[in-house]
């Protein structure tokens, strides 16, 4: 893809088709001032543009190709709509409408729209619940036999791993499983893009043999922003089917942008991953020990996250802080590091913020991270004591499923006071984000627990982007009939 890009300068085309900023030329001056004129020079289109009128060149194809050989696929298609496109094209290649797919309870807000927009049935798949902690973890072998045999119609299963917090699942054994029954396992890895170069990181989907792996290289790669990949193999999932639906929903107009920084990134991996990985996992070894020795501030690690009934393995470049030692939450933590500090984190919860390291941090970035950290616990003394969050027990988030999401989601509704909403069936999403797996699903019956859940949650902070009512005052529910 750069070679093409570079070609595309060298030969000085002239065009008359888009993009209309033609390589910049027609862009505002404030916007090339902030932007820079690379951005809208790099930016070309892929049809008689990088390649020509009928793709003779094969550019895109022969980068898919070389990605799918760096990390040990059979096939890969690149997407510039990010992973939230990529797993719902996935699960559309393998359920239609009506048709059943496992899925976890804790899955992105993306795969919930998947079965909006598709009309699958999901067979809810019951994470590992760690209650004393609040987390979940991607679900065990044995409850997915379980599920394969209390559901052997089901088409196959989606697994989530790693999730936020960087914990994973076993996905060698639940993808044996899987094939027992002659079902594909698609893998929403949108967290692992780098696990394929280095040995020391969790098992990567393809060599776990997953049939569909999804990765979003924009996470812990080095690509812009949306770029996303799906890896295939094996038979149980025809490549021409998922290259159709993933047509359905993906962007004619796809940037260069993402091509190039996605094939850039292949090649920086291919051949300087394994050393550039393995100064990033030295250099969180050594910050991990650096955090912990802050007075009130603990960054979890196996012992807390692995366990028969708890995760597999760990993502060691995801510094998950604890801060329930300096007595404030993840919100306040998140926004004072932001404002005072210029240092912002990835997820943050009502006790725990997540930094997370690629291969891109140094000595000075992790540095920064730690002088921020120290100003954060001379600090937490001044600030007030956070709301607390009505935490329910993993019994309590396992609402009733009374309707498919898609019929809740597109039924006639109403919007009606928190209290009143109790006993109704829900229709929208109400997603904590991020991580973004929903705690109520359109489909679901509210109950007085989670609704204090969330209520509370956003008093303390919790982001809520979904609900029609930003305030949780009212809830969008299935209409009665009369």
């Amino acid at each position: 893809m750069l070679e093409a890009l570079q070609a595309y300068r060298e030969r000085g085309y002239t065009p008359f088709n888009p993009p209309g900023h033609r390589q910049g030329r027609g862009a505002d001056p404030r916007v090339l001032e902030i932007l820079g004129e690379a951005v809208f020079a790099a930016d070309v289109i892929s049809v008689n543009g990088l390649d020509d009128r009928l793709n003779r060149q094969g550019v895109i194809e022969e980068a898919q190709q070389l990605m799918a050989e760096a990390v040990g696929a059979e096939q890969a298609f690149f997407s510039t709509c990010g992973s939230s496109l990529s797993v719902k094209s996935a699960m559309l290649s393998v359920a239609g409408p009506h048709e059943k797919l496992i899925v976890p309870r804790h899955v992105h807000k993306s795969v919930i729209s998947g079965l909006i927009l598709s009309g699958v049935s999901p067979v809810w798949l019951s994470p590992h619940w760690d209650a004393e902690r609040h987390l979940s973890h991607p679900p065990g072998v044995d409850e997915v036999r379980e599920l394969f045999e209390a559901e052997p119609e089901a088409k196959g299963m989606l697994l989530v791993t790693p999730n936020d917090y960087g914990t994973c699942g076993d996905i060698a054994a639940i993808a044996e499983v899987c094939h027992e029954f002659g079902k594909p396992l698609i893998v929403d890895e949108a967290w692992g893009a780098h696990l394929p170069f280095h040995g020391d990181l969790p098992p990567w989907g393809m060599d776990a043999n997953a049939d569909v792996v999804v990765t979003s290289v924009h996470k812990s790669g080095a690509a812009v922003e949306q770029s996303s990949v799906f890896h295939m193999q094996g038979d149980l999932v025809d490549p021409n089917v998922l290259k159709a639906r993933e047509d359905l929903l993906a962007t004619t107009s796809p940037t260069s942008l993402v091509y190039a920084t996605l094939d850039g990134w292949r090649r920086h991996m291919v051949q300087h991953g394994e050393g550039l990985l393995t100064a990033a996992l030295a250099l969180a070894h050594s910050t991990r020990a650096a955090i912990n020795d802050l007075p009130g501030l603990r960054v979890m690690g196996e012992a807390e996250f692995l366990g028969e009934k708890l995760a597999k393995s760990l993502d060691p470049l995801k510094m998950v802080i604890d801060l329930t030692g300096l007595g404030i939450s993840g919100y306040q933590a998140a926004d004072w590091l932001r404002e005072h500090q210029r240092v912002t984190v990835g997820l943050s919860d009502h006790r725990r913020v997540v930094a997370q390291f690629t291969h891109a941090d140094d000595h000075r970035t992790a540095g920064i991270l730690l002088d921020a950290l120290g100003a954060l616990v001379k600090a937490a003394d001044e600030m007030q004591t956070p709301p607390p969050v009505d935490l329910p027990s993993p019994e309590d988030l396992q609402l009733e499923t009374a309707m498919l999401p898609r019929d809740a989601f597109f039924a006639e509704v109403e919007q009606v006071g928190a209290d009143q909403a109790i006993g109704r069936i829900c229709a929208e999403m109400v997603t904590p984000y991020p991580p973004g797996a929903p705690a109520i699903l359109p489909g679901e019956v509210i109950t007085e627990e989670v609704v204090d859940y969330v209520r509370s949650g956003l008093n303390a902070g919790m982001q809520l982007p979904d609900p029609a009512d930003s305030e949780l005052k009212t809830f969008r529910v299935v209409a009665r009939k009369p």
